[in-house]
């Protein structure tokens, strides 16, 4: 089929969340100071990353709701027991110092230019709309996306096919006529192929590996791999 649409993962993919998160997180324990337990900002930095993605895993498997993920990642971190709304208050002033460091990778805005006149534009997201659709406004995107389908919304996750099969509703596409383009291989790429969709790997980090996803490591190769023949065995990066 021809492709005729492009979803978007948001995180580490269009938008820098891992270097937001690390400048925000020092940023605010610069100011408030190091929790007991930890000797440095490094270990402490490493220790958040560590416990979001632990946390984060809990959520998208359903084993807890969106806000309570948040609290629980706060109190393991800081290592000492919180009411909700300490918890949610530790968190919102984490929010503010994370979000004065937000930024799109340079790659995006030239490549959404160049794809404009070719293909619709839409995100799927494994996080809520109420924080992706604010972050995609505060960083003058959110025009360039006909929808923003997100997990917490739907009740499901990427990888599960249903996450995909419903962005594709939304833009009134089968699976086969949409690509999806995130930064994790299983979750994203992997996940979109299962569910029917032409699943692209963005391998900023240059991993490398899994010669059966398409992979690409900068945006300015995803023109060319929408037009190419993508049959298995293909090169799974383009020059």
């Amino acid at each position: 089929m021809v492709i005729r649409a492009v979803l978007w993962d948001i995180d580490d993919t269009i938008f820098d969340y891992t270097r937001a998160d690390h400048v925000g997180l020092r940023s605010q324990l610069e100011q408030e100071g190091l929790p007991d337990g930890y000797a440095t900002v490094e270990q402490a930095l490493l220790a958040w990353r560590t416990i979001t993605e632990a946390q984060w895993a809990r959520f998208a498997a359903g084993e807890v709701g969106f806000h309570e993920q948040r609290r629980d990642r706060v109190r393991e971190f800081v290592s000492r027991p919180l009411t909700d709304p300490e918890a949610d208050e530790w968190f919102a002033r984490h929010a503010s110092h994370y979000e004065a460091a937000w930024e799109l990778f340079p790659d995006v805005l030239p490549v959404l230019d160049l794809l404009a006149d070719g293909y619709r534009h839409a995100v799927l997201s494994n996080s809520s709309i109420l924080n992706q659709d604010h972050k995609l406004r505060v960083l003058g995107v959110r025009d360039r996306f006909e929808a923003v389908v997100c997990a917490v919304e739907l009740g499901i996750s990427k990888p599960e096919a249903g996450a995909f099969h419903a962005a594709c509703e939304q833009l009134c596409l089968e699976p086969g006529e949409v690509a999806y383009v995130g930064d994790e291989p299983d979750i994203d790429a992997a996940g979109a192929v299962a569910a029917g969709l032409r699943g692209i790997w963005l391998d900023r980090k240059g991993r490398g590996g899994r010669p059966e996803l398409l992979r690409i490591e900068r945006l300015d190769q995803l023109p060319r791999l929408l037009l190419a023949d993508t049959r298995f065995g293909a090169p799974d990066t383009f020059g």
